[in-house]
């Protein structure tokens, strides 16, 4: 019970040192969310606009991407999707879905010769392509999953 409490209090601690920064103006979360914030490529209603504001127009099919999702997804609100790179160097993966109203799903930054793999549950509106963009060494890279949609989507 001893160990519970002090969790509690450092945790509160934690939080009153963030909210003092915070009142005080020497943290700023907008700011931090603006930085990283793609917004052309993430307001993008279609698959040549999503890629232009990715960077990813120009991407190379490459057999080191693996993208591991269902065949058949039985209710497209919420399709299990992972991206796997073998690539060296692997800096970002981007994943789109193609028919969806803004393709763009998600853009993660890897740092510090961090493993290239990442794991999410996407929506998805219709039956499509489900495309990982990778970017490492200065070029880029895609590979490519269809997935049926059967509930919560256009359908099959």
């Amino acid at each position: 019970m001893n160990n519970d409490r002090r969790k509690i209090l450092k945790g509160a601690g934690a939080a009153g040192v963030v909210t003092v920064a915070v009142a005080a103006g020497l943290l700023k979360p907008g700011a931090v969310w603006a930085a990283g914030w793609n917004k052309a490529a993430f307001d993008a209603k279609d698959m040549a606009g999503a890629l232009a504001g990715v960077g990813g127009a120009g991407a190379a099919n490459s057999g080191d991407i693996t993208v591991k999702a269902p065949d058949i997804a039985e209710n497209g609100a919420v399709v299990p999707v992972e991206v796997i790179s073998a690539i060296p160097g692997t800096e970002r993966i981007i994943i789109l879905a193609e028919k969806n109203g803004f393709p763009l799903i998600a853009d993660f930054g890897l740092s510090n010769g961090a493993e290239g793999y990442v794991s999410t549950r996407i929506k998805m509106g219709a039956t499509s392509n489900v495309r990982a963009i990778v970017k490492a060494g200065g070029k880029t890279f895609t590979a490519a999953k269809e997935v049926k949609v059967t509930i919560g989507g256009c359908g099959g």
